[in-house]
């Protein structure tokens, strides 16, 4: 695979390079709450301003429907992105269009652009394939055809998408670093790991992590499990889990797996319920065999929490995907928090998994210097580890 440093070895100064980055923020409103992606970006786009390439960011927000949103356009993006380069960064206003077109004409060298969000564009996620060229063959267009492109959105390269997988076909293609950085640093977790190595998993579905379980237990030492589908766990010892978000469908699963891997899953043995899902409902802790059917679990209960963060602050490599609360609100934040910093807090190979876990670190205040690495891309991780190929890093390696 030819990474970035391959590609300013060669020289980029005048020449326009196509950059896939990440900026998939979250908002409230038009105001970005988390930066962590577009932060992770930096990396790649400052080296090759500083080596004079004329670069061209595309990018997604969102889950449009083919067509321009407004409540999905990149201008936040673009606006915090030349905050943190200190340079102005033109937002196009369409993608292969006249302003796509007239933006990428008028950079100089080591100007940075941002073309509209590539999902405004249907094809960018057509299923089929010709389609998805096609926008490719667009894209190429906007850039020139002695254009290089640079592949550093990691959460995206699970997807077969036109603006990761087909453009790479079409382009000169280089990983940037932080794609580079997050395969290596997974790598790490799935060659030879260190030992005792613990997963934290949360989240809401068994269904949605299932893959990644069946794939680690053989590897792994300890799989802690917390958030919404611990519930389907309990349920499959026979507990009854009240009004907590259960996948009955799942419960089959789950008992077979404690069948076989009992001594390597670890159940949460108290939790934090309430009357209602809400910020201000009654709470009440009780243990894992005792929630009341009218109540619901909604984060792990303070032993829990501190024994998670006591295995966690023990191991020598972690990997944590998802909380194991509904960290969002205050009253259910404390399961979350207090695993969040007992890997912190310890001197661990510690890896968070991206996604909500990636935000929860961010809004709870836990220090980010604490974990050896925050990745950008949760799905993407996830089936890194379950050993799938990715779309978008297996189209760089030829």
């Amino acid at each position: 695979m030819h990474t970035l440093d391959d590609l300013l070895a060669a020289g980029v100064a005048g020449r326009t390079v196509l950059v896939r980055a990440d900026l998939n923020v979250p908002l409230d409103g038009s105001v970005i709450t988390d930066d962590g992606r577009i932060r992770a970006s930096l990396p790649t786009l400052q080296a090759l301003r500083q080596a004079g390439a004329r670069v061209v960011v595309t990018a997604h927000l969102g889950r449009p429907k083919g067509a321009p949103e407004a409540k999905y356009s990149l201008a936040p993006a673009a606006e915090r992105l030349a905050e943190l380069l200190e340079i102005d960064v033109p937002l196009a206003d369409d993608l292969v269009g006249p302003s796509a077109r007239s933006t990428v004409a008028a950079l100089q060298d080591g100007d940075i652009a941002l073309l509209e969000n590539v999902r405004f564009d249907a094809r960018e996620t057509s299923k089929d394939a010709a389609e998805r060229a096609a926008l490719a063959d667009d894209l190429v267009a906007v850039v020139g055809a002695d254009a290089a492109f640079v592949s550093d959105g990691f959460g995206v390269v699970h997807r077969k998408q036109a603006s990761v997988y087909e453009i790479a076909q079409k382009l000169p293609h280089f990983a940037g670093y932080l794609v580079s950085n997050e395969t290596a640093v997974l790598k790490k977790l799935t060659v030879d790991p260190e030992r005792p190595y613990v997963v934290i998993l949360g989240g809401s579905k068994v269904s949605d992590k299932l893959g990644v379980i069946t794939s680690l237990l053989p590897q792994v030492d300890q799989l802690l499990i917390g958030g919404g589908m611990a519930y389907t766990f309990l349920a499959a010892q026979g507990h009854d889990v009240g009004q907590s978000l259960l996948q009955e469908d799942q419960i089959p699963t789950c008992r077979d797996l404690l069948a076989e891997h009992g001594d390597k899953i670890v159940l949460p043995s108290d939790f934090v319920v309430a009357d209602k899902f809400a910020a201000d409902a009654e709470t009440k802790i009780v243990s894992a065999d005792a929630i009341p059917s009218e109540w619901m679990g909604l984060d792990v209960g303070p032993d829990t929490a501190a024994r998670f963060a006591e295995i966690a602050a023990g191991a020598a490599t972690v990997f944590w995907n998802g909380p194991v609360g509904v960290f969002e609100m205050t009253a259910f934040a404390n399961g979350t928090r207090t695993v969040a910093e007992g890997i912190a807090g310890a001197s661990s190979f510690s890896v968070v998994g991206g996604g909500d876990s990636a935000a929860a670190v961010r809004t709870l205040g836990v220090d980010e210097a604490g974990f050896t690495h925050i990745s950008t891309g949760g799905g993407a991780s996830l089936e890194y580890l379950e050993g799938k190929e990715l779309p978008g890093l297996a189209v760089l390696e030829d």
